[in-house]
Formats: C-alpha cells, sequence, structure tokens
C-alpha cells in the first residue's frame, strides 16, 4: 500500500531536519530551497519563521510540481531582539553570553504544500528554553567541541548544548532541534498519508 499520495521532499540543507524526519521512516528526497533568510525590518519573529517556511516550500514546488514540500525555519528570540544562526565562534561566543540565565523562546515554523492541490498548511510551534548561569569558560569549551555554528542561538540540545540549558518547555521536543514532528504528522494525515 502506498503510505503517500505524492512524493515527499524536504526543502532544507538541515542535517537536523533529515535526521528528525527519517523517524516517521517515509521515503523522501531532499533539496535546497535557496531562500534569502535575512528577517525583514519591523517583522516579528514568529512571522520571519512563517514567511521562510512557506517561501522555503514554495521555491521547491519549481522543481516539484506534484508533491509534498516540507519547508522549516527556526527564528530565536531574546527579549524581542532575534537571535540568528552565528556562523562564527566569535558570534557564538557572544549569543551564549547573553543568553545566560535567560529565558530564549525558539519559533519553529512548518509548512506542508501540496504542490499538486497547491493546498498549504502553515504553523508556528514555540519551545522555551532557559539558559543555565555559566561561565565564559564553559562557553568556550562547548564551542570548541560542538562549534554549533549553524544553529540558531548557539545551543545543541540534542548534542552537548544540553549542559547549557537549565530547562525547557513546549509540546514537541522535536521542534527545538528544528522540525515539528507532532504538527507534521496532523499535516500529513490531512493529505491523505499514512504514517503507519
Amino acid at each position: 500500500m502506498d503510505r503517500l499520495p505524492f512524493p515527499l521532499v524536504l526543502a532544507s540543507t538541515s542535517p537536523y531536519r533529515r535526521e528528525l524526519l527519517t523517524r516517521l521512516q517515509l521515503p523522501f528526497a531532499v533539496i535546497s530551497p535557496e531562500v534569502d533568510e535575512t528577517p525583514r525590518e519591523g517583522e516579528r519573529p514568529q512571522d520571519t519563521a512563517r514567511r521562510l517556511s512557506v517561501a522555503k516550500a514554495t521555491a521547491v514546488a519549481k522543481t516539484y510540481p506534484a508533491a509534498l514540500i516540507i519547508g522549516s525555519d527556526q527564528v530565536a528570540v531574546l527579549d524581542g531582539v532575534q537571535l540568528g544562526k552565528p556562523h562564527t565562534h566569535e558570534n557564538a561566543f557572544r549569543q551564549l553570553q547573553t543568553m545566560r540565565g535567560r529565558r530564549v523562546v525558539f519559533h519553529t515554523a512548518l509548512t506542508l504544500l501540496n504542490s499538486h492541490s497547491g493546498n498549504c498548511q502553515t504553523q508556528v510551534v514555540p519551545f522555551d528554553v532557559t539558559f543555565r548561569h555559566y561561565d565564559d569558560g564553559l562557553i568556550q569549551r562547548y564551542l570548541d567541541k560542538e562549534q554549533p555554528y549553524n544553529c540558531a542561538g548557539s545551543a545543541k540540545s540534542e548534542g552537548l548544548g544540553i549542559v547549557l540549558i537549565e530547562k525547557m518547555s513546549g509540546d514537541d521536543p522535536n521542534t527545538l532541534i528544528g522540525l515539528p514532528l507532532i504538527a507534521l504528522v496532523d499535516m500529513l494525515h490531512n493529505e491523505g498519508a499514512s504514517i503507519v
């Protein structure tokens, strides 16, 4: 029995999202969406995440005109300020210094676009993380070992970043890693997919 009405495509180059999607045990393709991820001036963080997740799915729809396309984007927010991917050691160090002892909200947007019908489902799933009161030495040791320069907020909860975290709160722990699987299962069901 075919579990998917159309091929499933992940519009992302993130190895973390790819690994999460494999948990559903569905066949899928991966393609880079080639989308500018720069936030717009005055744009709320959750709106940035939503816009980019839709843009990623839409960009890939040009290559896959009859597919179920997953787009996702995550924006970390501290006191209303967006924390993007640090890209460098220095930026990551500064981010982690700013976040210590504070609560950061990670807004992860998920889009499932049926490029055949045009049906587009989108949801933003928040996840709260409170960071410990760590010192600069711990930041340095963590960055030397993990090098999380492509992660929003500079801390990988699925890895050694857990030593920086005091507590987490949210509906789906996969959200923090970058792909809200609970919401995705609902969206796939809405498109007639059979997960198991």
